[in-house]
């Protein structure tokens, strides 16, 4: 009888898809980088039009809060933190997705399924993270100082406490 060999990705360590969730400790500040990707990295993000409706978006989904971010042709980052501590990271991801989807008329204007997020634990630095995202344009040759590319921002302001 042959015996199936394993398949070697799924082997190998290390994560094969983002973790999910993300676990608030009370009493202990919760912030997190947020990466999205566009469906099959199609670059659409980078425009006024869905800028405008993230913004507007990201306002009224408040159960987390959205500090800083930039959107990039085909992802985003975005540092966050819960204002609702009993509503999942997510589902708050997963809605706003919705929204942005229904907000226009572009079919092509897609979310991969998936996100990825990093917690920021002790020692990691709000500000050392935000630097590192918001130079993503001057990495990917989009402008030549961070300060010139439009489509980044801040939502709430969010403080380690």
């Amino acid at each position: 009888m042959h015996k199936q060999q394993p398949n070697p990705a799924m082997t190998e360590p290390g994560r094969k898809h983002p973790s999910a969730g993300v676990n608030i400790e009370v009493g202990r500040s919760t912030f997190v980088l947020l990466t999205v990707c566009t469906r099959y990295r199609r670059p659409w993000l980078a425009c006024d039009e869905a800028h405008d409706h993230l913004r507007s978006i990201w306002r009224q989904a408040d159960k987390w809060l959205v500090g800083h971010y930039v959107l990039m042709p085909d992802h985003l980052h975005c540092l966050v933190a819960p204002h609702v501590i009993d509503f999942k990271f997510d589902n708050w991801v997963t809605y706003w997705k919705s929204q942005l989807t229904k907000s226009h008329a572009h079919p092509d204007w897609r979310w991969q399924t998936d996100e990825f997020h990093h917690r920021l634990r002790n020692g990691e630095s709000y500000t050392e993270k935000w630097n590192y995202v918001r130079n993503n344009p001057v990495r990917h040759g989009l402008v030549e100082s961070a300060e010139d590319w439009p489509y980044q921002g801040m939502i709430h302001e969010i403080r380690w406490s």
